[in-house]
Parts: C-alpha cells; sequence; structure tokens
C-alpha cells in the first residue's frame, strides 16, 4: 500500500494491510499524515496512529467542540460532571433489538430524538411497541430500558 492507495482502497482493507507493510511504506504513510517523524519507533505504535488518521480521513474526525473539550481535560486533568441520563434518553445510533413471537425487530434513535423502525419515524416507543404487538405497551418496557411495574415490586 502506498500514500497513494490508501484514497482508493477500502479502508477496511488498508487497515489489515498495515502489519503486513514494509517499514519504509510506514514511513511514508506517516510523512503524509504528519509532519514530523516522533519520537517513538514503535512499529505498533506507528500502525495504530496511521490506522486513527486512515480512518479519520475516510470518516471525519473529532467534532471541534470534543477536541476542545478532551485538550481540557488533558491539561487540567479533570472531568466535568456529566449530567445523568434519565434511563429514557438514549445515545444516539443506539440500536434497540427485541424478538416477538419469533421475530426481530431493531429500532434506531435517531439525533432528532425520533426512533426508526421499518424505515419509518415514530415519536415514541410506545408507538412501535404497538405497531409490533398490536396492543398498548411501555415502549421502555417492551424494549427493556424499563423494567416493568410488576418486576419492580418483585425485586423488593
Amino acid at each position: 500500500m502506498t500514500a497513494h492507495a490508501t484514497t482508493t482502497t477500502p479502508i477496511a482493507a488498508q487497515l489489515a494491510q498495515l502489519p503486513t507493510l514494509p517499514m519504509e511504506n510506514i514511513w511514508a504513510l506517516w510523512d503524509d499524515f504528519f509532519d514530523r517523524r516522533p519520537g517513538n519507533h514503535h512499529r505498533t505504535y506507528l500502525e495504530n496512529r496511521i490506522a486513527y488518521k486512515l480512518q479519520e480521513r475516510a470518516f471525519g474526525g473529532l467534532s471541534g467542540a470534543l477536541r476542545r473539550k478532551l485538550e481540557k481535560i488533558g491539561e487540567t486533568g479533570e472531568v466535568p460532571n456529566q449530567k445523568r441520563r434519565s434511563e429514557n434518553q438514549l445515545a444516539v445510533g443506539t440500536t434497540l433489538v427485541r424478538e416477538y413471537n419469533g421475530i426481530e425487530h431493531s429500532v434506531v434513535i435517531k439525533e432528532d430524538g425520533r426512533f426508526e423502525y421499518q424505515g419509518r419515524p415514530y415519536k415514541s416507543l410506545s408507538g412501535i411497541a404497538k405497531a409490533i404487538t398490536g396492543t398498548q405497551w411501555s415502549g421502555p418496557v417492551f424494549f427493556g430500558i424499563k423494567p416493568s411495574s410488576t418486576s419492580k415490586g418483585s425485586r423488593a
């Protein structure tokens, strides 16, 4: 793999090739991504940094806000207090999977706070649970992110 191949070869193939490349190719990739050579010449270190840069080029890097936040943590050593998520707040991109009547159902949490099921947007998990079962359900209970009221009492 040459520095030019990084733009035409699929990312998975590029990453898989790194351990087999001669050191001269590793250094050529390094020089393509970085302004100066590192003090550490350990091959695994070089491969890991290059792998990150290849993925960053293919998929994009950190947002400016996240980069600044991480830099501040690195400078101060203090991690800011995070607000605790309620059990109904799920990270964007999370996929919930539930098997019901022998069929696996998947729901993806979208950026706008809605849910996607079978290519359609829903405002609530309960709406999806009703679409799946045909009856009224608590969506968080149906997908197992909140215990049912009967299971709460049985734990005590």
